[in-house]
């Protein structure tokens, strides 16, 4: 296994270290190549780098052909009408002739642990986030998306997207539910808007990054909810069932 970091020095158990960044083409294909899979994440940053960062990381891909490649969306939307970075490099890799699938979260149990939101949590009983309460949602944690991508290395049979979530979609009160019943208290939710969740989490990714995810989060107000599609979910194609929230917060000990 081969950890990639900007940081030289770092060290990550069972691992080799190589050294290289998203903003350089020739470091990724000298990472990729001769490489049985790649595993891609975008970072949260702004779109503009996330272009610049999805440029290279094709143009690698292409270079070294690396016998598969699985990417996290990471919850960003990869449909063409919508646009963005996510969509250009699911498209790019659909043309590279390379062996690919693409694990496609909606929203990330672990945005719950930023201190806006648990310290609320602990403190008051709400769980704020800007999502209506009526909005369904197929949440996954990270570890869900982790435990889809070795599979995915280990079934090249199956490619294009793979979503993953839990399903049926659950609401924002069903969150604080599951959060009370595992702290043993009463946990209600409280929809914010988009601004105030913009404040909340400037301080930790940047006044850009926090624009850009408060816009999705206006974007998605729009829509009926965040269901992941069953036909094409880890539950069908890989026999990977997400943790509820209630499993998540017990693998967090929490």
């Amino acid at each position: 296994m081969t950890a990639v970091t900007r940081d030289e020095h770092a060290v990550v158990d069972g691992a080799r270290i190589v050294s290289a960044a998203y903003s350089s083409a020739a470091d990724l294909t000298d990472a990729y190549r001769g490489a049985a899979g790649v595993f891609v994440h975008l970072p949260v940053t702004a779109e503009e780098n996330r272009r610049l960062f999805v440029g290279n990381i094709l143009t690698a891909v292409r270079e070294a052909r690396p016998d598969r490649v699985v990417l996290s969306t990471s919850g960003f939307p990869i449909d063409p009408a919508i646009g963005g970075a996510a969509v250009t490099l699911t498209a790019g890799l659909a043309d590279s002739g390379v062996s690919h699938a693409v694990i496609a979260p909606e929203l990330y149990l672990e945005n719950l642990l930023m201190p806006y939101v648990i310290d609320s949590v602990r403190e008051r009983g709400v769980l704020p986030y800007p999502i209506r309460a009526d909005f369904p949602v197929s949440w996954a944690s990270h570890l869900d998306s982790a435990d889809t991508a070795v599979a995915l290395f280990d079934r090249p049979d199956v490619t294009g997207e793979v979503t993953v979530g839990q399903y049926p979609a659950i609401t924002g009160p069903d969150l604080a539910a599951a959060f009370g019943a595992h702290l043993g208290t009463t946990v209600t939710f409280g929809s914010i808007t988009p601004e105030d969740f913009r404040t909340s989490v400037a301080p930790l990714i940047g006044e850009g990054p926090a624009a850009d995810i408060a816009h999705a989060y206006q974007a998605m107000s729009a829509l009926p909810d965040r269901s992941i599609t069953p036909e094409n979910s880890a539950q069908k194609l890989l026999g990977i069932t997400p943790r509820t929230t209630r499993q998540w917060l017990t693998d967090m000990v929490l």
